[in-house]
């Protein structure tokens, strides 16, 4: 795997591909549409966002390659690769209780604010880290 130089792509599995963690200068793509829905990826190496139709759906600081992201209200599934400890910011449900599995860990439980946004961080370093996200 590697930075998707397109900036965003859609796998043969439906998951999103998108982000760029070497580019120094900001890149963006607006309006790539899936499925009716409008994303959009602003991605650099210090950071990396996903919006979908203009809410945010994914943040990475600093920036990262995200492959085969799925998402729905209840769950989340992607790989994740970068070069340092990243901090994630994903969009789920309100108030709600999520388990985020890194390569098989459990590493712990987070609560979404009211807004639905959980936090986390993942350490890059080691390479490709694969996350799961599933509501409790």
């Amino acid at each position: 795997m590697s930075v998707i130089a397109e900036i965003i792509r859609v796998e043969e599995d439906g998951g999103l591909s998108f982000g760029n963690y070497l580019a120094k200068e900001k890149c963006k793509i607006s309006d790539f549409e899936v499925e009716g829905d409008l994303y959009n990826v602003k991605t650099h190496n210090q950071v990396t966002r996903l919006e979908k139709n203009n809410k945010l759906l994914f943040e990475s600081v600093p920036g990262a390659a995200v492959h085969g992201f799925t998402v729905t209200k209840a769950a989340a599934r992607f790989s994740l690769e970068g070069y340092e400890d990243t901090s994630v910011t994903i969009e789920l449900l309100p108030d709600s209780e999520y388990k985020i599995i890194i390569d098989e860990m459990n590493v712990g439980n987070a609560r979404s604010n009211l807004s639905g946004k959980i936090n986390f961080s993942v350490d890059l370093r080691s390479g490709i880290q694969n996350v799961q996200i599933d509501k409790c």
